[in-house]
């Protein structure tokens, strides 16, 4: 098995803690992913990048959380980048409603 990527343990972790409208800061979300403690300088530099990502809304001090209506781009992103199987996605990713229109 290998091991995922810095940015894909995040958003497993992320889809993991999901809650509507409870962003989660940095020091939680890297101290409840699948990193290393060798990798948390990469995965601060990772937080940062995902707050500009369209599927995650930047709460500012208060964190990020995933953005539902932006669910079929995490999808691509966690098939594509991440390789998750399409079976995993549908069952993490319960809100998303556009799977009739997913490729």
């Amino acid at each position: 098995m290998r091991k995922p990527s810095v940015k894909c343990a995040l958003l497993a972790a992320m889809i993991t803690e999901h809650r509507w409208g409870s962003p989660i800061v940095e020091e939680n979300l890297l101290s409840i992913a699948a990193i290393e403690t060798a990798d948390y300088a990469t995965a601060s530099e990772v937080f940062d990048e995902l707050r500009t990502a369209p599927y995650i809304a930047s709460r500012g001090t208060r964190g990020i959380e995933l953005t539902n209506s932006r669910f079929d781009e995490l999808a691509g992103v966690l098939f594509h980048e991440c390789g998750w199987e399409p079976f995993e996605i549908r069952s993490r990713l319960k809100h998303y409603e556009g799977w009739d229109q997913h490729e």
